[in-house]
């Protein structure tokens, strides 16, 4: 940890904040809200901005992380950016042109942090979810550490200061850490982590090779259709974290949040709404008690609200795993 004890130490020596702002958004939120909420928490203090090729928004995020800079609120090197490589561009020759198309939206010269969004590699084009003409997802077939290897150049060429993955299972990961003549490790492994689904042994196989678990889907999840189970409970009305709230004088939200970094997760708050941004950067105004830790763990009830259905059918498809 740092003096302010609010980013950690990545393998390669770069360093993570701790909270983070994700940017993801369903299709009905216009594009230029990405750019309203992105300004404004970097405003209140977030340093780590969350984005994706996938979430249509670069241009946007890139605008505010801009004009945060130009108007003396941060310098580039304060701010941590993290893009994504979408899974129609899991080829080896098509990662860096990914790469460069992104860094030409955000008109940015470098992103912090570049992660394979998810394992399963699409068919290469224009269409973000190819289907076939009965609406099935066309697959294509990669071998992920040949992805790893473009992504390794991308950072040798100065592209991105880190690489990393998202959505990987530990025997994912591990083809990945033994692989012959691995230049980088992957720094993170992004995923969804909450309370009713805490990753404890996912997170106690990142530690062991010293890859930090960044937790998305901290605070549950946007019901989104076709991606999300919508019959689940909701996270944020759970009786146990509404009463630690309570106790705190917090919201259910943000003691969500404070689980994670307590846990030495880095965790990314997701959210569109302008009173609630301002809320989750407070954070680190407080402490959970281990009885809170150890009430919020009994939570744990297995319950994936992202189960990113277009992919299952495919040989890399990461969650049919334990871990």
């Amino acid at each position: 940890m740092d003096p302010k004890g609010q980013r950690v130490k990545l393998n390669d020596g770069h360093f993570i904040p701790v909270l983070g702002f994700g940017t993801f958004a369903p299709p009905e939120v216009p594009k230029s809200e990405a750019l309203e909420v992105t300004k404004l928490a970097i405003e209140v203090g977030f340093r780590h901005i969350d984005s994706a090729h996938l979430y249509q928004n670069e241009e946007q995020i890139g605008q505010a992380i801009r004009s945060k800079i130009a108007d003396g609120t941060v310098k580039r090197k304060d701010v941590f950016y993290t893009s994504k490589l979408w899974s129609t561009s899991l080829r080896p020759e098509l990662v860096r042109p990914a790469l460069e198309k992104s860094l030409n939206n955000l008109q940015l010269d470098y992103v912090d942090l570049y992660i394979i969004h998810f394992p399963v590699a699409l068919k290469p084009g224009e269409a973000l979810l190819p289907k076939d003409e009965n609406g099935k997802p066309i697959f294509d077939s990669v071998d992920l550490c040949h992805t790893w290897e473009a992504l390794e150049k991308c950072k040798d060429a100065g592209l991105t200061k880190s690489i990393g993955v998202s959505n990987f299972n530990h025997k994912q990961l591990e083809k990945i850490l033994n692989k012959p003549g691995l230049k980088y490790k992957p720094v993170c492994n992004q995923v969804e982590c909450h309370p009713y689904f805490n990753q404890s042994k996912l997170l106690e196989f990142c530690k062991s090779h010293d890859i930090v678990l960044v937790a998305y889907g901290a605070l549950g999840s946007q019901r989104i259709k076709g991606w999300v189970n919508p019959n689940l409970p909701f996270l944020l009305e759970d009786p146990v974290l509404s009463a630690i709230a309570k106790k705190h004088k917090q919201t259910p939200a943000v003691v969500a949040l404070r689980y994670q970094i307590q846990r030495g997760v880095v965790v990314l708050a997701k959210s569109y709404n302008k009173k609630r941004i301002k809320e989750n950067i407070q954070v680190f105004d407080f402490e959970l008690t281990p009885e809170d830790m150890k009430a919020i763990d009994g939570l744990n009830s297995s319950i994936r609200y992202n189960e990113l259905l277009p992919g299952v059918g495919h040989p890399e498809y990461p969650f049919f795993e334990e871990y």
